[in-house]
Parts: C-alpha cells; sequence; structure tokens
C-alpha cells in the first residue's frame, strides 16, 4: 500500500530538528507559540468532533437494535 509521503521514510531527530529550524525561520519566535495553540485547539475540536460522531453512531445501533428485538412492538411517540 502506497502512502503518500512515503517518499519521506523514517523521521529521525536531526529531521525533525531540521523542520523544526526551518519553521522557527518562517514563522518567527513570537508567531510559534501562537501557532501551537492554534494546532492544539483545532486537534482538541477534531477530537471532539469523532467522539460526537462516535456517540452518534453508537446510538443509532442501539436505536436499531430496539426497533429489531423480537417480541417487543414499537411505541408510538
Amino acid at each position: 500500500m502506497n502512502s503518500p509521503i512515503a517518499f519521506l521514510g523514517s523521521l529521525g531527530t536531526p529531521e525533525l530538528v531540521l523542520i523544526f529550524v526551518v519553521i522557527l525561520l518562517l514563522f518567527g519566535a513570537k508567531k510559534l507559540p501562537e501557532l501551537a495553540r492554534g494546532v492544539g485547539k483545532s486537534m482538541g475540536e477534531f477530537k471532539k468532533a469523532r467522539d460526537d460522531f462516535e456517540r452518534e453512531i453508537t446510538r443509532g445501533e442501539e436505536e436499531s437494535r430496539v426497533k429489531e428485538a423480537p417480541g417487543k412492538e414499537p411505541r408510538d411517540v
């Protein structure tokens, strides 16, 4: 299976340091904390959305099992 970043191979410490230096040069030392904060908030929002999605899927599965349960009549709401 081909990965889109397969050409990178495994990233070791020297590569990560080089990437950090390039980012530092591009954004500057004053922007790095703001950039990291933004990435952290984005990751938090992504995890929250993923958890909500999983919760909705699980709830839908449980509701469908209740509807398919033998011997039970569906209730009118």
